[in-house]
């Protein structure tokens, strides 16, 4: 697999640069579902990515049997394309899906267990706070404390 780049992607990816392109492609499955007559200059504005990027994205979707354009029959440009998803197209979105919720699962799941970790914290700071206040210091004119 090739990279946007040029350079030489290992199939499986590591997951810090296949994870970005899983989703991309996600996001390009999805849309390319919902509008199949997209232009790939809307598909990259949506996407958020540049021009190149999808159509990178497109051409590996493409070899990997997973999209197929076609002309549309009327069009006199010649350029505009008609996406469709394959049975195999359809099955990898369901996959790839799959695998985006479950990230997106834990990753709400150790936020979450940061969250109460810092108000914890938060708490047990404030409360300390609220104990030096409530001691009465050296220059505390309040009955037991010194002038």
């Amino acid at each position: 697999m090739r990279s946007p780049q040029g350079g030489s992607v290992p199939e499986g990816g590591s997951k810090a640069t296949h994870r970005p392109i899983q989703e991309t492609h996600l996001k390009l499955l999805r849309y390319l579902e919902a509008h199949p007559q997209v232009s790939q200059r809307e598909l990259s504005e949506h996407l958020g990515v540049s021009l190149g990027k999808t159509n990178y994205c497109l051409r590996a979707l493409k070899e990997k049997g997973l999209v197929k354009a076609r002309n549309f029959k009327n069009n006199r440009s010649k350029r505009a394309y008609l996406y469709i998803l394959t049975p195999k197209g359809l099955e990898a979105k369901a996959r790839i899906t799959a695998r985006f919720l479950q990230r997106k699962m834990d990753e709400y799941e150790r936020l979450k267990g940061e969250i109460e970790m810092l108000k914890a914290e938060l708490e047990e700071r404030q409360a300390g706070a609220r104990a030096d206040k409530a001691r009465p210091g050296p220059s505390d004119p309040r009955p037991g404390g010194t002038p």
